[in-house]
This record gives structure tokens, sequence and C-alpha cells, in this order.
């Protein structure tokens, strides 16, 4: 097999059996590897716990609506690729093509929201290992043992070894979710009546149905996917159905995580008229109720996978967004005419400053937060910040693969606006209500 990267860093087993750009590759299983990277990353504890709360209140009502959070996904993460793959430039070259406006808008988000999110990445990571060795370290401590491992990881490998790792990690949390859905005996017929269009019957249940439909796998991780993409050795529209097999088979992973979490809520605590704390400690109280209905190994068995979905998540942001800040940084030093995608490909990103400087930023300044607790402005502005990303990204895309950017051949057809248009109506409302919802008067 040949190493398409052409460069020292990330050789991989692309499949490429003939120059860069000399032909369509044949889309084939083998190859699959960025998706796996963006499921794994997407999927967070924060998300398995929306999913089981929905099924605690809903039952089996909203299945409907996490499957189709997974494909307003897949358009989002298909059209970053798309672009990265028919333009040979990166997202982040394509928002500085917008204006000023969006370099301002993402430099302000990565950097608050990297100070916020890895505490709360350090914090998800511990919660599970503590639970398993009890007695011997404080949360804190297992938060930064995590952190530490993170950053030591990412540090020292470059892109091939880490998508080995997040593969391996995602067998893992595949084989747990699976597991638990069939232990818990799912009523077949009402799932596959969840899959029909329904409303629950509840207060503000539009706006919850909505929050479900978003909140099915990834933020900033589906911008990464096009980073993703270049890093496996994918640099231009040879590799376009490869890319596309991969997307689809990064959200039915998901699907398939979500599903079994949503089981999971509808027998376990539907049933049984059980309410579960929102956030990572939901799934604490989960595995405790495991243990009482199905004994301690299965308990232990959940809690390997919670580590592992949280863990996932963290280093695929150390990985990925770090990569993205790599690119916000170096941009005006790259002349016109040079590839991204090569350059991304070759794995000198990883080695670089900002890439590591990133990775810094994430693991040391937020271990303060972890003693101290969150300042409470800089999460409110951390939610606007994070609520505003995903509209950011749908709306930013359709202007980019509509315009002559990019090559008429990839541009969006009535498919690709029609899904990219209802993701940004979808995260824009979500945006307002989340906006809304801060208590602002605290703020001041």
């Amino acid at each position: 097999m040949a190493d398409t990267t052409g460069h020292t860093g990330n050789t991989q087993d692309t499949g490429a059996g003939a120059e860069a750009g000399s032909g369509p590759r044949r889309s084939s299983w083998r190859y699959i590897g960025p998706g796996i990277v963006v499921a794994a990353t997407g999927v967070g504890a924060g998300d398995l716990v929306a999913t089981l709360i929905a099924g605690s209140n809903f039952g089996y009502t909203l299945l409907w609506a996490a499957v189709i959070g997974c494909i307003v996904k897949i358009s989002l993460a298909e059209a970053a690729g798309r672009w990265h793959l028919s333009t040979g430039r990166t997202l982040f070259d394509g928002w500085a093509g917008l204006g000023r406006w969006t370099t301002w808008f993402f430099g302000v988000y990565v950097v608050i929201w990297g100070f916020v999110y890895g505490a709360a990445a350090m914090s998800s990571s511990a919660l599970p290992l503590q639970a398993l060795f009890p007695g011997i370290m404080d949360l804190e401590w297992w938060g930064i043992a995590c952190a530490l491992v993170g950053l030591l990881f990412v540090w020292f490998n470059q892109y091939a070894v880490f998508e080995k790792v997040m593969t391996v990690l995602v067998g893992v949390m595949f084989v747990v979710t699976v597991y638990l859905a069939v232990r818990v005996t799912p009523n077949l017929g009402d799932a596959f009546a969840g899959l029909l269009p329904v409303l629950p019957d509840a207060e503000d249940s539009i706006l919850n149905t909505l929050g479900l439909i978003g909140g099915v796998g990834g933020t900033i991780t589906l911008a990464a996917y096009g980073y993703w993409v270049n890093a496996k050795g994918w640099t231009d529209t040879g590799w376009m159905k490869v890319m596309r097999l991969d997307n689809r088979v990064a959200y039915i992973t998901t699907g398939v995580f979500v599903v079994a979490m949503l089981i999971v809520g509808a027998e376990l605590l539907h049933s049984a008229h059980v309410a579960i704390a929102s956030g990572d400690k939901g799934l604490l109280q989960l595995g405790d109720m495991l243990e009482k209905e199905y004994g301690t190994a299965t308990a232990k068995f959940f809690l390997i996978g919670f580590f592992a979905t949280s863990f996932t998540s963290l280093i695929g942001v150390w990985h990925g967004v770090s990569l993205m800040f790599t690119d916000f940084v170096t941009r005006g030093r790259r002349k016109a005419a040079e590839s991204r995608g090569e350059e991304i490909a070759s794995g000198a990103r990883e080695k670089s400053w900002p890439f590591r400087a990133y990775l810094l930023w994430l693991t040391f300044p937020p271990m303060i937060l972890l003693f101290e607790g969150q300042p409470f402005r800089l999460v409110i502005i951390y939610g606007v910040l994070g609520a505003a990303f995903m509209p950011f990204l749908a709306l930013t895309l359709i202007w980019l693969l509509n315009s002559s950017r990019t090559p008429g051949e990839w541009r969006n057809g009535l498919l690709s606006n029609a899904m990219l248009t209802v993701a940004g109506l979808l995260f824009l409302v979500l945006c307002i209500k989340q906006i809304w919802d801060q208590p602002w008067s605290e703020f001041f």
C-alpha cells in the first residue's frame, strides 16, 4: 500500500494505488478512520445522559428524534469533509474568506471554550475511575491524571496511532452500550412505534425534541472532521466516495450509541418512574441502579464504557481542536498556493508550537477550575458561544458550498442545501433558547 502523505509523520494505509488526484478511489470499509474518531469524540457522557433522560421522561416516544439528529449531523460533517477535499483548503481558510468577523468569533470561542471544556472533560473522565477504584484518589486528582495522560498521548503520537486507540475505545463503547440495551430487554414493538414522529404530551415538548435532535453527537468536533480527513492522508476529490462512506459509518455508530442508551432509559428508568440527575453524575446513578438490578459485574462493565466514552472525547478534542487552533494561528503565514490538506497530512502540524501550545492550554489552566469551581460569568459566556457555534458552522457551510469558492462539481445540491438549512435553523432556535435561558440578571 502506498503512503499518500509523501512527508514525515502520518503514514497511513489509505489505499491509494496512484498519485493524488489521479482518480476516484473505490469506497471500502477498510479505509474507515476519521468517522470513527468523530463519532467517539462527539458522543460524550453528557450526550448519553441527555438521551437517558429523554428515555426516562418519554419512553420510546422520541426515538425518531434521535435518528433525525444523526441524519442532520451526517449532512454537516459531509459538508465539512467535502469542503476540505474539493478545495484543498481548510475550513478555517473558508471562514477567513467570509470576513474578519469569523476570525474574531473563532478566536474568542476557541480560547474560552477550551478553558471551560478542559475542566469538564477531566471531571467526566475522572468520575468513572473514582467509582471503579474508590478510596485511591480524590476526583480532582483523577481528573488531573486523565488530562496528563491525554496530553502525553497526543503530544508524542500522530494521527495513525491516535486513530487506532480511538477505534479500540469505540469498540469498548459499542459493546457496552449494546450489551446494556439487550440486558434491559427492550420492548421491540414500542421501539418501532417510537420511529413515528410524535411529540410527547408535555410542556415545552417541541423544544425538548429539538434539543434531543441537536444534541446527538458533536459540536466543534464536526468542524474538526475535515482536519481528520486530511490527517488520514485524504487530500483530494479522489477520496470523496471514501469520505462519504466514512461519514455515514460515523453517524450510524453514533446512532447505535444513542438508541441503545434511549432503550436503557425507557426500560430501566421510565418503567420504574425513576429520574436521574443531568450531567455526568447521572451516569453514576445509572451505575448504582444497574448494580442493584443486574449485579456488580454489569455495573463495573458499564463504568468501563463510561470511561471510554469520556476519555475518547477528551483525547479527541485534545487532538482535533488543537489542529484547528494551529490552522487559526498559522493561516497568515502560508502562501496562497500551498495545499493545506497536504500540510496536515504530513503530520508537521502535530509537532508545531501552536498545536502544542493549545494542548497545554486545554490541560493546565483548566485544572484550576477543578479545585475552585467554574467562574459564573465565564460559564455563561461559554454557554452562549457554544450555543452560537453550531448555527455558525451550518450557515457558513451553506455560504461556502454555494459560492465560487467551491468547484462547481462539488457545490451543494438541493438535498445538501435542504439538510444544511434545516440544521442551521434547528441550531439557531436552540441557540436563541440557550441565550434566553441564561441568568443574565445575575451576570451584571
